[in-house]
């Protein structure tokens, strides 16, 4: 496969940053978890993935995301958050937006609807915080340095928790082993070692996998929900991101896991391909992030795919109000809500996951309540 050639500038970028992670595995008994390589790759100041310069959204980038491919995938989401609003007050929080481009959608779809809700976000890359800025130029938003103490209101993220770092394990027959990171001569390299942390040994333990099977946990993505969940006084938490329940997770045939690299729309096996200008994901067990919501006390109102959630909440409705006369801007139209939809693209892998404490759930849950697949 041939690949795009970074620039110089990349180039240097990538080797300061592998220098980086050298440091530290040299510094850490020659050993990191590959949870630590992925935060390092991602969010070191000024040379990760997320907090460089390098484009990552739309053609020029790394991958497509929905408000993207349609300005509908953001108005279906205001008027499900109108829902939840009109019943709680308060506003929105948007966890890691991106460019801004779907904050935009759903602030002039809630304009339009008559909804006066504040908007904040809380993005960790300052590049791309100035860049949802430039795009956000004129509207109320608000952007935050960490969570808030209390909340009311929605809270989400759109392709936010595939990001977050995971634990790579190695189940093996005489149980498992935690796959980290070491330096080799060529680079950067595996090193498998026992589980040492309590609550990664513990999971490792209850998945209860053969000997071979490879894959991941995230501890973050419970921790996080645990957080959110904690500062919810009422209100929604809604996440879209690409998964699977436990058991479709750690399927006997998913038996190398989900981890990939993602490089100039180009899907790679290997983590270690240019740091800094791959972004590394993985898919998210989304019973994981179900049960972390119930034991801090959420009711998990909703799940389901995306095709589900989108017709339900009307997406197909919005299309028809657009002209069709006009070929050049209903077709595009018309065939980026196919991409958001089709089996095939993002409508049965994408799911939606939603979680709301003395709140109504958002009627877009009520055509496939798939919550058994959990």
């Amino acid at each position: 496969m041939s690949l795009p050639a970074p620039s110089p500038e990349q180039l240097e970028a990538s080797s300061a940053l592998a220098s980086h992670i050298k440091s530290e595995i040299a510094a850490s008994s020659d050993w990191i978890s590959f949870a630590r390589y992925m935060e390092l790759a991602l969010y070191t100041p000024g040379l990760g993935y997320y907090s460089g310069g390098s484009e990552k959204f739309g053609t020029g980038g790394d991958f497509v995301t929905a408000p993207q491919i349609s300005p509908l995938f953001g108005r279906v989401l205001a008027h499900q958050f109108a829902e939840v609003l009109e019943q709680t007050g308060g506003g929105i929080l948007e966890l890691g937006s991106g460019t801004g481009l779907l904050a935009s959608q759903i602030i002039n779809e809630l304009r339009a609807l008559g909804v006066d809700a504040p908007y904040s976000i809380l993005e960790v890359s300052g590049e791309l915080r100035a860049r949802q800025q430039q795009t956000l130029q004129g509207m109320a938003v608000n952007w935050l340095d960490g969570l808030p103490e209390k909340f009311t209101g929605v809270i989400f993220g759109n392709e936010v928790m595939d990001a977050l770092p995971v634990h790579l394990i190695h189940w093996t027959e005489d149980g498992p082993l935690e796959r980290g990171v070491v330096t080799e001569k060529e680079g950067l390299g595996w090193q498998d070692r026992p589980v040492t942390d309590p609550a990664l040994l513990e999971q490792t333990r209850a998945l209860n996998l053969p000997g071979g099977y490879v894959s991941e946990i995230n501890l973050a993505a419970p921790a996080l929900i645990k957080s959110l969940a904690d500062r919810l006084e009422s209100g929604l938490l809604l996440f879209i991101d690409y998964g699977f329940g436990r058991s479709e997770y750690y399927h006997p045939q998913r038996h190398m896991g989900t981890l990939r690299a993602h490089y100039r729309h180009h899907a790679l096996d290997d983590p270690f391909y240019l740091p800094g200008l791959c972004d590394l994901t993985a898919h998210v067990d989304f019973t994981a992030v179900a049960d972390a919501g119930f034991e801090a006390g959420l009711d998990v109102c909703g799940y389901t795919t995306q095709a589900n959630f989108l017709l339900s909440g009307g997406i197909t409705s919005l299309l028809a109000e657009m002209p069709s006369d006009s070929a050049a801007n209903y077709l595009p139209l018309s065939a980026g809500v196919q991409k958001l939809l089709s089996p095939a693209e993002m409508g049965e892998l994408f799911k939606v996951i939603g979680m709301k404490k003395n709140a109504p759930c958002p009627s877009a849950f009520s055509m496939s309540d798939q919550r058994r697949r959990l």
